[in-house]
This record gives C-alpha cells, sequence and structure tokens, in this order.
C-alpha cells in the first residue's frame, strides 16, 4: 500500500507549519508550536480555540507514528485527554485518532497501561436483559452495562474529523464483554457508538515499534480478559476426571485387597459379675506379607458408653500392638449422637500366630452389653484417598476464587456491580 504525502498550512496565531494527514477529513488541528486549535475546514484558516493550559502533555505514541493494527498500518495523527469528575475524584485516559487514508479512522486508548483498539460502529445495538442486568446486543455478543459517565476533552494535539475544543463534553455509556467493550457517545442529540477490544501494552509497542518496555498496567480494566476464565471450566473437568480415576483406583484395590476374616466371636459384658474383665481370645492364623488388619466392634449400647483396650499379641514372639477404642451411643427425642459401632486399622502386622487380649470398661452400674468383635487381615485403608480427594480439591477451588476475587475488582468501579454467585460461574458469555 503505497505513503500518502501530508500537506502543510501555516498557523495564522503564530505562523508555523502545521502537518495535515487526514487530508479532506480534517476539521481541525493543533498547532504543534502554540497549540491554538485551527479551524482546517476552509483554505482561509481561522483560530477556533487558543491553548490556555500551562503544561503541554507528550503523547506515549508520537503524531506521526505509523503502525500496524489488524494486518493494516495506521498512522496516528491525533491525540486528547478525555477527563471525567466524579464526586472529589478526577480521572482521565488518553485517546489516539489513527488514519488510514484506505480504511479511515480508528482509535486507540489508554488507562492505566490498559489499551483497547476502538473503530466506530455503523450498525445500532439492541436493549437486552442478561442475568437481570441492562445490556446490549451486538454482533452476536451481549455486552453488560458497567458505567456512565460525562467525559470532557482537557487537552488536544494533531487533527481531527470534527472541530474538537478543550472543553467539549459528551455522555459516554460503557457495555463489556471481555475482551470486548461496546461504548456510546451522545452530544447534540447524536449517539455515536464503537466497539473495542483490549490490547496489552506489549501488543501495542509491538504494533509501533516503540523503544523501551510499555509501562505497566494497574488494577483490573473493565473489559480485560480474565485469566482464569478459561481455566476454570477445564480445571473443574480436569477434578472431575482425576477423582474418576481415584474412584476406580479405589475399586482396584478392593478387588486386589479385599481382605479376610481372620477371627470373629460374640462377647457380653456385665458389671454385676465379679470376675476379671480382662481375657484373650484364641489363637488365630494371620497369613501373607506385613499389612494391616482392621479391628471391628459391634455393639448393642444404649444411652451408655464403653472403652475397650486391646493388645494384639503375637504368640510365638511375644511382639504386641497395645490400642484401644470408645464406644458411646446416646438418643432422645432431638435425636441420637455417637454410633454402637467402632473400628481400629493396626498398620504393617507380620504374618504368624495371634491372639487378642480384650478389656472391657463401662460406667458403674451400666446393664448388660453384648458385643462382636471381628478382626480382617490385608483391609483396604480408604483414608488416603479421601485425602488424595481433599487435595485434588485444591486446585480448582484456588483458581474459581482468584476468577471471583478478579471479578470482584473488575466491577468494584462499575455502576452495575452483580452478584458473587455471578462472578464465580462460567466463562465469557
Amino acid at each position: 500500500m503505497p505513503a500518502v504525502q501530508a500537506k502543510s498550512i501555516s498557523c495564522p496565531n503564530c505562523g508555523g507549519p502545521v502537518e495535515l494527514r487526514g487530508f479532506a477529513h480534517t476539521l481541525s488541528v493543533v498547532c504543534p508550536q502554540c497549540m491554538s486549535v485551527l479551524d482546517a475546514s476552509t483554505p482561509e484558516v481561522q483560530i477556533l480555540q487558543k491553548f490556555q493550559g500551562k503544561t503541554q502533555i507528550k503523547p506515549t505514541i508520537p503524531l506521526g507514528t505509523r503502525g500496524k493494527l489488524g494486518g493494516t498500518q495506521y498512522q496516528v495523527i491525533g491525540f486528547q485527554v478525555r477527563r471525567v469528575a466524579s464526586g472529589d475524584d478526577t480521572y482521565s485516559w488518553d485517546e489516539y485518532l489513527l488514519f488510514n487514508p484506505y480504511k479511515g479512522f480508528r482509535y486507540i486508548t489508554e488507562y492505566n497501561g490498559h489499551w483497547n483498539f476502538v473503530h466506530v460502529e455503523t450498525a445500532l445495538p439492541e436493549q437486552s436483559r442478561s442475568a437481570g442486568k441492562f445490556a446490549m446486543r451486538y454482533g452476536g455478543k451481549t455486552y453488560l452495562a458497567f458505567d456512565s459517565m460525562t467525559a470532557s476533552t482537557a487537552y488536544v494535539l494533531g487533527e481531527f474529523p470534527w472541530r474538537v475544543q478543550t472543553g467539549d463534553s459528551v455522555a459516554c455509556q460503557d457495555f463489556v464483554a471481555p475482551p470486548s467493550m461496546l461504548s456510546s457517545e451522545a452530544t447534540g442529540g447524536e449517539i455515536t457508538w464503537s466497539c473495542a477490544e483490549y490490547m496489552t501494552g506489549a501488543q501495542v509497542w509491538q504494533a509501533f515499534q516503540l523503544p523501551g518496555s510499555p509501562p505497566p498496567a494497574y488494577g483490573v480494566f473493565a473489559n480485560q480478559s480474565s485469566p482464569y476464565g478459561a481455566s476454570i471450566g477445564s480445571s473443574w473437568r480436569t477434578w472431575l476426571w482425576l477423582n474418576v480415576g481415584l474412584a476406580a483406583l479405589i475399586f482396584f484395590f478392593m478387588v486386589l485387597s479385599p481382605g479376610h476374616v481372620a477371627f470373629s466371636d460374640h462377647y457380653a459384658y456385665s458389671q454385676g459379675v465379679k470376675t476379671e474383665s480382662a481375657f484373650v481370645t484364641p489363637t488365630f492364623q494371620l497369613d501373607g506379607r506385613d499389612s494391616n488388619v482392621e479391628l471391628k466392634i459391634h455393639t448393642d449400647l444404649d444411652n451408655n458408653w464403653a472403652y475397650f483396650s486391646f493388645a494384639l499379641i503375637n504368640d510365638q514372639t511375644g511382639q504386641a500392638f497395645d490400642f484401644g477404642r470408645e464406644v458411646s451411643y446416646y438418643h432422645d427425642s432431638d435425636g441420637s449422637e455417637g454410633s454402637r459401632n467402632n473400628s481400629v486399622i493396626v498398620p504393617a502386622v507380620p504374618s504368624g500366630q495371634y491372639y487378642l487380649r480384650v478389656e472391657p470398661e463401662m460406667d458403674t452400674g451400666s446393664p448388660f452389653m453384648r458385643y462382636e468383635l471381628e478382626l480382617r487381615r490385608n483391609v483396604p485403608n480408604y483414608g488416603f484417598f479421601g485425602l488424595a480427594a481433599l487435595l485434588l480439591l485444591i486446585p480448582p477451588a484456588f483458581t474459581t476464587f482468584r476468577r471471583a476475587s478478579f471479578e470482584a475488582a473488575r466491577w468494584r468501579e462499575s455502576d452495575y456491580a452483580p452478584s458473587m454467585s455471578r462472578l464465580t460461574s462460567g466463562g465469557d458469555d
């Protein structure tokens, strides 16, 4: 695409040369020497406004700089600072006017290191509702209402296809569907709609071949894409499939280590019997490699408790494994508490001949208690799998929390902040 040469006029205020890069499209231009706003629509160049400010602002992207965006080369021909006063707070953003003689005008805006590539739309959006919020429907996307404001022009430089002056104000409304933003500007009964796409500073620096590095972006911008938006769904899907794999692993261990009953018997205990409460069971065989044993206790307790002291003793070596368990069960009209049963797992018990030493204990005056002891060898321990399932929950939960925090930061400055339930829901519309 051949480059088109700019023409020049003289400033009637200071006599300095003023380049016109927008040709017949240019209606007003700012003299770079005296900062006067000139009417460039007629051969008799007139002064529209003289510069009243005290400080000149140097654009980050110098006027005349060329850059390629979307495969088209544009030249920066205009620059203005838009300012919004909200109560005691005032903030502003920079706006660059881009021109290509074959594609027309585009804009780049910058606020706190956040950039947007903007083009004016000719079609009108349709009013809509989304999640109970006011929205606009355009180009197959639903844009949620974000904020509304009155913006005024605080500083101008370069040339524009309209008669621009400092102090000009427009009523603005922004609607977001990250990374896109739909905006309206209303002035003099006319409404102009534009659509913006979020850009990073690195993308702008690369497009215009600017020296150095872009300044860092601060905060979260209205249409900035969430770095967690796409990852939330994938992280929960990964969590689901990992849990499916974990369930399959549990089933595999159940088949591989079903456990077998090595000893089982029924007993009775009463506080009124004047005999030694401790006793030993007949010996039983624990076969195979070193593995766990599980002792289950089943009682008929009712509004009472019992404590059992156990010792699993190797009949040949005398090696003993001591442990104890309490069983308690209480109930009334409001419900029940505890359980009539309990169990304990003793890990890494070698094979051999064993017997149990059992010593039950109950509160004085307790009624008769029946109970059963069942000892199983090589029983799968599902506590590890429960811990694994809990650990697998951490990444998706953390990602969901980070997304909610990101969205909360986005909507904190909005006029239409949604509920937290929407912030944590799936990806972008």
